[in-house]
């Protein structure tokens, strides 16, 4: 592992830091080339792609915190400030809900933008779990003996055990589901919110399946938090792209009777 790439002294680069940095850059050079395909001046979002990552490094803490409260009350202050324990899905709540604010007060249309954020999304998420298994901040699984099961014995959350290398997972899931939204962003049925909506049913999969070999304990029927709210992102995924206007199926035969029969 290498928590730290470089250490001047008084100066020191630390792995997730670099890749949050580099996630952040990927995602706003592919939200920007979005936003000015969909006809979405790139001008317009100035301030956008920062008050993201501010709203999102914020939720992303406070998520992980709901997660951990016996660390927070054993020390608060330090569970709040410290270098690791971040949730993705804390960090795209808030920063999701910072950006369409934005919008909103900008009168831009707000699934044309979350469409223009979703591939940019999954590849931040993806190079940011490369900055988890870099600086091994506990993000890793559960002990296994599968021949690519690692120890991190030099991480920021050491362990000696052979685990399972969760990080790496959800970087490579996260990745093909870059590609994906990526390859079919322009297609006809991806607006509306539909590539939003799908974005989210990746995600969501990606995580709910991942929680099976990763160290969460229990929340609640058997689950943990993540999984539930994988479970919510998956059903307002699926909510989004059917429920938008341009993505109903096409009225049947007897429909159209119907609406053509006069009052």
């Amino acid at each position: 592992m290498y928590p730290v790439i470089a250490d001047f002294g008084f100066f020191k680069i630390n792995s997730f830091g670099l890749m949050m940095a580099l996630a952040f850059f990927a995602a706003s050079w592919l939200v920007t080339r979005e936003l000015d395909r969909r006809g979405l001046e790139p001008s317009h979002m100035e301030g956008y792609p920062l008050t993201a990552m501010i709203a999102g490094l914020i939720g992303s803490r406070l998520y992980w915190v709901f997660e951990h409260l016996d660390k927070f009350e054993r020390a608060p202050f330090a569970t709040l400030f410290g270098g690791a324990g971040f949730t993705w899905y804390g960090g795209a709540a808030l920063g999701a809900f910072a950006v369409l604010f934005l919008a909103h007060r900008r009168n831009q249309p707000l699934w044309s933008v979350c469409d223009a954020f979703a591939p940019g999304l999954a590849a931040a998420y993806a190079i940011g779990r490369i900055g988890c298994q870099l600086a091994g901040d506990g993000d890793y699984g559960i002990p296994s003996d599968v021949p690519w099961a690692m120890a991190y014995p030099d991480a920021v959350v050491p362990t000696t055990e052979r685990v399972h290398p969760t990080p790496v997972y959800e970087m490579v899931a996260m990745g093909v589901a870059t590609w994906i939204l990526w390859r079919f962003r322009d297609r006809s049925w991806a607006e509306g919110g539909a590539l939003f909506g799908l974005y989210l049913i990746l995600s969501g999969v990606e995580r709910f399946l991942v929680e099976f070999v990763r160290t969460n304990s229990v929340w609640m029927l058997g689950m943990t938090a993540a999984q539930v709210t994988s479970i919510a992102a998956v059903i307002a995924g699926a909510w989004v792209m059917r429920a938008q206007p341009g993505n109903q199926p096409p009225p049947t035969r007897a429909k159209r009777r119907r609406r053509a029969r006069p009052a």
